[in-house]
């Protein structure tokens, strides 16, 4: 006999004793009661214990070694299928040129990075055309070499230029 399959009968004896343990436990409570008591009375407290029990019997279940060690086993077969799978796509990827997680993950980085660099020149500008607007107008003189910049008109295009330069 396999030693996985001997680990599978002890766990289900386990859990048989278990179930088996709450079910007595509960068939104690109910029957625990005198007929003195008032039939809703009776029902509250029949309820009361199989929820006591059934309560203690899964917080025993789940307490166990047994449990806890076959969830840690399934965890750590969720996470190494979970490498494997990444692994096994990341190279499909690779073999095909195409981009994996990991180069958009860098493009990403990289755009936000560029992201922020251009928001903090606009702020640099903004803050420099502020103390430029501020400084002319209180009448101060233009710097020496500044040239004042002239604004041309936007041309416009007419619909029949536009089909002629195409």
């Amino acid at each position: 006999m396999s030693t996985t399959t001997e680990d599978f009968s002890e766990q289900s004896a386990a859990f048989q004793k278990i179930w088996t343990e709450s079910f007595t436990k509960l068939m104690q409570a109910a029957s625990s009661f005198g007929p003195n008591s008032a039939p809703p009375e009776l029902l509250r407290e029949i309820r009361s214990g199989i929820l006591t029990a059934l309560a203690k019997s899964w917080d025993e279940f789940l307490r166990s070694p047994q449990f806890q060690d076959s969830m840690k086993q399934w965890m750590d077969q969720a996470v190494a299928f979970r490498k494997t799978t990444q692994d096994v796509l990341s190279r499909a990827r690779r073999e095909m040129q195409a981009p994996t997680s990991n180069d958009i993950d860098a493009i990403m980085l990289s755009v936000r990075h560029m992201e922020t660099r251009i928001l903090n020149r606009l702020e640099a500008l903004e803050q420099q055309m502020a103390g430029a607007r501020n400084g002319s107008a209180r009448g101060a003189a233009p710097a020496k070499g500044a040239r004042r910049a002239r604004r041309r008109p936007a041309r416009r295009v007419s619909g029949r230029t536009a089909r002629k330069n195409q």
